[in-house]
């Protein structure tokens, strides 16, 4: 069995990330942490977990107890917390995201706050098995892509890869309210966000990093909250290369996509889910990705969907836990989603 531990476990992704590993075949939960929660009972912050584990929050991480660590805690506070916690023979998952951009100029940027350990950058593979697979057989230190940044790399990649489109990305994503965390804010009450489709970032968030970084061109992002709790979707739009078509498009996917256990091509010509819709995915690791051609105006419109706490934070967590520990990619994240739901 492999010892895990979880920190910021009081969280929503903490939460995802106990429900996963509780039910993992081949996981035993050490320890679940938050200095906030500390004494209190996990199932008393986590309902859904009743019944499943008498777990009672620590205030603290011990790593000798351990042979995976996930952070799930905000950011800024990784890089001043997890260091002190780091041991040789344990692998250490972070969810934040302060290692996620290679850059710490861009780091600067994007967080409004220097970069503290730009010397542990190098050590950090990116969390994203669909792109890094190769390097996370062996990796000891993983920094799990923010949940837009995940739906749009995956909705970007087989084109990028197949050279179809040329220049500048934009993308507009669409969030739930569970992807602005536990933590209560004037933004997050209902009185606030019942019914509002607010964009909450016109330009410059931190994911259009994480993107940029990833396909290797200039991206444009646009965020907007929607009355969803769970749920991301994000619509990418590029020009294409001259005499790239539907097909052309489609086979790329096809191609790109043929042997992912967790990514599912969606570009249907009838039905009510023509293209990737986040409320089929709930509670799943599964990312649909979809496209649409215009091909008169060669612009091709990309499309990704995902649940932002699963494939979009903790599954794709548990999902690089089984490929560094030699288990079956699919293994605790078989769950398909619901519907009608």
């Amino acid at each position: 069995m492999i010892r895990a531990t979880v920190v910021g476990a009081a969280g929503y992704i903490g939460g995802e990330l106990l429900r996963l590993l509780l039910g993992h075949p081949d996981v035993d939960v050490t320890a679940a942490v938050s200095a906030g929660s500390a004494g209190r009972r996990v199932d008393g912050v986590h309902p859904n977990l009743r019944g499943v584990t008498d777990l009672i929050f620590a205030g603290a991480a011990d790593p000798d107890r351990c042979e995976v660590l996930f952070g799930a805690w905000g950011h800024r506070r990784a890089m001043r917390e997890l260091p002190a916690l780091l041991r040789a023979g344990t692998t250490a998952i972070d969810l934040s995201g302060d290692f996620r951009l290679a850059d710490p100029l861009q780091y600067a940027h994007y967080y409004g706050e220097p970069q503290l350990r730009p010397d542990l950058l190098a050590e950090f593979v990116t969390g994203l098995p669909e792109t890094h697979r190769k390097q996370l057989v062996d990796a000891a230190r993983i920094s799990v892509p923010g949940c837009m940044a995940t739906a749009g790399i995956l909705a970007l990649h087989p084109v990028l890869r197949a050279g179809l489109v040329a220049g500048e990305v934009w993308v507009d994503a669409r969030t739930g309210s569970s992807g602005s965390g536990r933590l209560p804010s004037e933004a997050n009450v209902h009185a606030e966000r019942s019914g509002a489709i607010r964009v909450v970032a016109p330009f410059g968030h931190r994911h259009e990093a994480e993107i940029e970084q990833a396909i290797g061109c200039p991206v444009r992002m646009t965020v907007t909250g929607v009355e969803a709790v769970r749920g991301v979707q994000v619509v990418c739009r590029a020009a294409l290369v001259d005499g790239v078509d539907l097909q052309a498009v489609r086979a790329a996917y096809r191609t790109r996509y043929a042997d992912e256990p967790f990514v599912r091509v969606v570009a249907e010509r009838r039905g009510l889910y023509r293209l990737p819709e986040p409320k089929l995915l709930t509670g799943s690791n599964f990312c649909d990705v979809g496209f649409a051609v215009d091909e008169p105006r060669r612009t091709g419109m990309f499309v990704a969907a995902l649940d932002n706490l699963v494939k979009g934070g903790a599954g794709n967590a548990v999902q690089c836990m089984n490929i560094r520990f030699g288990l079956p990619e699919m293994r605790g994240l078989e769950f398909t989603g619901l519907h009608p739901n």
